[in-house]
């Protein structure tokens, strides 16, 4: 397909595939120049790396499943638009623009049309379910076009919305009982600092019951 290319899924007016190349963000937001993409491509990477590193805690941690899969799509979502956006302009060449489309070419002998990171992310999925005119009494946007839903999107951005949205949803749930730290960790804490965790009473545990005095055995001598 060439840029902007499009075809009706099953003949549906509101379901297409729509081929297009996003320089920014998630759902076509842009972001900055060239500065700005490689700002954006450096951020994505550390954060892949903390919520993989997150998603490994969790499993120490023996998290519910729902949560593990939620941020396992959130961290597949962003690892996708990182790989794609790095290589994507090293492996094709570039594909044109609105009024001078052009099929890309895989491994082109001149070489991709950016360096890596520097790629941009294909979007392809679009769902213009409803367009009309705003009516003129309508604040600020009477006699517009308008469009639901207009912007155009990717598997991986599919992945990092609905997990987001899960964990929001079912945010009691999922975290409720949640340690952030094994007990191992907390066992190692205490013994570090030289406390043992067998002298660690909880307050179920009545407290050790004091003898009673006894006159007997008083060191002060009986006063007539």
């Amino acid at each position: 397909m060439a840029i902007y290319d499009e075809f009706k899924v099953f003949g549906l007016s509101w379901f297409r595939i729509h081929f297009t190349e996003n320089k920014g963000m998630a759902f076509g937001v842009n972001f900055g120049n060239n500065w700005g993409k490689l700002a954006l491509s450096l951020f994505r990477i550390i954060a892949v790396l903390g919520i993989g590193f997150y998603l490994y805690r969790l499993l120490q941690n023996n998290a519910k499943k729902g949560v593990l899969i939620c941020i396992a799509m959130i961290w597949a979502g962003a690892l996708g638009n990182i790989i794609d956006g790095a290589l994507y302009g090293i492996l094709f060449s570039d594909s044109g623009t609105l009024h001078n489309p052009r099929v890309a070419d895989f491994l082109p002998a001149e070489g991709g049309y950016a360096p890596f990171l520097y790629g941009k992310v294909v979007d392809m999925f679009y769902f213009p379910i409803a367009e009309g005119t705003y009516p003129e009494w309508f604040p600020f946007w009477g006699g517009q076009r308008y469009q639901f839903f207009r912007p155009i999107f990717n598997i991986a951005d599919v992945a990092i919305t609905v997990g987001v949205f899960i964990i929001i949803l079912y945010y009691r749930r999922f975290f409720k009982d949640l340690m952030l730290y094994p007990k191992s960790d907390i066992t190692t804490t205490l013994d570090d600092g030289g406390i043992s965790s067998d002298t660690i009473t909880t307050s179920d545990t009545p407290p050790a019951e004091s003898p009673e005095s006894d006159e007997s055995t008083s060191s002060h001598p009986e006063i007539p």
